[in-house]
C-alpha cells in the first residue's frame, strides 16, 4: 500500500467508526442549521473524492459520475442546505458501496505508480477533506445527544499544576506569518508567508477553564449588558443563552452534557462548546482580551529572545504524540488544560496544538496576494463573516494541524470543540 492509499484508508477508517453504529433515523436527524443529515454528509464523502480524484478532465469540466445523479445530490457548493434532508438519498448500505466504489478505484490508479503530480494533490485534498468531515461526525454527534465515539477512553482531569498559571512574557518582534512554500500541503487560506511585526505581548500559559469560566458565569456575566459587543448581546437574547451550550446548574454544582450523558464539569479543563461572542464577554469581565491571528502563530511558531526561527508544532518539527498533543486517538475529550508539558511552545504555552481549538480576535481574511486553490468553496466564499480559530482539539487528526493552519466559523457557533486563551489587556 502506497503512503496515499493509506492516507485514504484511515481516513476512511475513522468515517466508518463514526457512522456505522448510527440508526436510521439518526442517520437523517433533525433539521439544523448547523449539521448535516450525516447520511447525506457520507455520501458527499465518495462524491468529492470522486470529483476531484477520477472525474477532472484537463479542461475543468468533468467526466460522469459512477452514481447517477450524484452531482444533483451531493455537491455542496450547489445543494441548498436546508434542502439536504429532502433529497432521495441512498440507504447507508448504498452509500457506503458507493464510497469504497470510489475509494478502490483511486487505489487502482495510485498503486498502477500513476506519476501524475495533480493526482497526488487531489488525494490529499480527498484525505484531509475527509478527516475534517471526520471531526464534523464527531461534533454532530455531540450535538445531536448521541453516543459517545467508539474505542477511546478519557484521559486524566486532574494534572494541573502552578507551572500552567499565569502569563509568559512574549518578547514580540518580526516573523512570516503563514506557510512556506516548502512546507508540504497547505491549504490556501496559509498562503502565503508574509512579514508581520509583534510587538511585545503577554498570553496565557493555558486554556480558560471550565472553573474559571464558572466564576463568570456566576458572577452574572451573561446577564451584564455592557461585557457584551452589541452584535454579541443580541445573539445572546436571540439565543436565551446563559450558560455555555451544554452545561446546566444542579443545586450549586455545575454540570454538562457529553453525547448522552450527564456528568459534572472538570474545573481543570478548558471551556469548550462557548462561542466567539461568550469569550470575547469573558474576556471584557477578566481585562483580558483575546489573541491576534498572528500573535497567536507568533507564540506557538516561534523561539525566544525575538521570534527568532519557525516550528512547525509548538514544540518543534517532530510529528505530534500522546506525550505532547490531545489529538484524534489520545483521548475521547479535553483533558486537563495544564497536561503535556512535554507539547509547550518555546515561548511556555501549553497545548497550543489539540484539546480544544482556540478562538482568535481575528476575522478570516485572505493573506496579501491570495489565490484560490482548484477547490474554491474551501475558503473564498467564507472571508469577512467567520472568525478565526487556530490550534486543533481532541477531534482533530495529527496529520492535519499544524502552527500555520487557519479555521473558521462564525462568531455565533458553539457546537465546535472550541474554547480560547486569552492575553492581558
Amino acid at each position: 500500500m502506497t503512503p496515499l492509499q493509506k492516507m485514504l484508508t484511515d481516513a476512511r477508517d475513522r468515517t466508518l467508526a463514526l457512522v456505522s453504529d448510527l440508526s436510521e433515523g439518526e442517520l437523517l436527524g433533525p433539521r439544523l442549521a448547523i449539521v448535516n443529515p450525516p447520511l447525506w454528509e457520507i455520501g458527499h464523502l465518495g462524491w468529492f473524492q470522486e470529483r476531484w480524484c477520477l472525474r477532472r478532465r484537463s479542461d475543468g469540466s468533468l467526466t460522469p459520475s459512477m452514481l447517477d445523479g450524484a452531482d444533483a445530490l451531493y455537491d455542496s457548493s450547489a445543494v441548498p442546505h436546508d434542502v439536504r434532508w429532502d433529497l432521495p438519498l441512498p440507504t447507508l448500505q448504498a452509500s457506503l458501496g458507493y464510497l469504497q466504489a470510489v475509494l478502490e478505484r483511486v487505489g487502482g490508479r495510485l498503486a498502477q505508480g500513476a506519476s501524475d503530480r495533480d493526482l497526488d494533490y487531489f488525494v490529499r485534498l480527498a484525505a484531509f477533506h475527509e478527516e475534517m468531515h471526520a471531526e464534523a461526525f464527531t461534533y454532530t454527534r455531540q450535538t445531536l445527544a448521541y453516543r459517545a465515539p467508539p474505542g477511546r477512553e478519557n484521559l486524566s482531569h486532574d494534572d494541573c499544576d502552578e507551572a500552567c498559571l499565569g502569563d509568559v512574557e512574549i518578547a514580540g518582534g518580526e516573523f512570516r506569518l503563514g506557510a512556506e512554500p516548502g512546507d508540504g500541503f497547505v491549504f490556501d487560506n496559509e498562503k502565503w508567508a508574509h512579514r508581520v511585526r509583534i510587538a511585545p505581548f503577554r498570553m496565557a500559559r493555558a486554556a480558560v477553564t471550565n472553573g474559571e469560566f464558572a466564576a463568570f458565569v456566576d458572577d452574572g456575566g451573561y446577564a451584564r449588558r455592557e461585557l457584551w459587543c452589541p452584535a454579541g448581546w443580541a445573539w445572546r437574547v436571540r439565543a436565551a443563552a446563559e450558560h455555555p451550550a451544554y452545561w446546566r446548574r444542579e443545586g450549586r454544582a455545575w454540570l454538562e452534557r457529553r453525547y448522552d450523558e450527564i456528568e459534572a464539569i472538570a474545573p481543570g479543563s478548558p471551556v469548550m462548546h462557548v462561542n466567539w461572542y461568550e469569550a470575547r464577554a469573558y474576556c471584557a469581565w477578566a481585562g483580558r482580551r483575546l489573541p491576534t491571528e498572528s500573535e497567536w502563530e507568533f507564540a506557538a511558531a516561534t523561539q525566544p529572545p525575538g521570534g527568532d526561527g519557525k516550528r512547525r508544532y509548538p514544540w518543534g518539527d517532530a510529528a505530534p504524540t500522546a506525550e505532547r498533543a490531545n489529538l484524534f486517538g489520545a483521548a475521547r475529550g479535553p483533558i486537563s488544560a495544564g497536561a503535556l508539558p512535554a507539547g509547550d511552545s518555546a515561548w511556555g504555552c501549553r497545548q497550543m496544538i489539540g484539546n480544544v481549538w482556540e478562538w482568535t480576535q481575528d476575522a478570516f481574511a485572505p493573506y496579501p496576494g491570495f489565490v484560490a486553490d482548484p477547490y474554491r468553496e474551501y475558503s473564498e466564499p467564507w472571508f469577512g463573516d467567520h472568525k478565526v480559530l487556530r490550534g486543533g482539539c481532541h477531534a482533530t487528526r495529527a496529520s492535519l494541524i499544524r502552527n500555520t493552519w487557519r479555521n473558521f466559523y462564525t462568531p455565533d457557533r458553539r457546537d465546535v470543540f472550541a474554547g480560547f486563551r486569552t492575553c492581558a489587556a
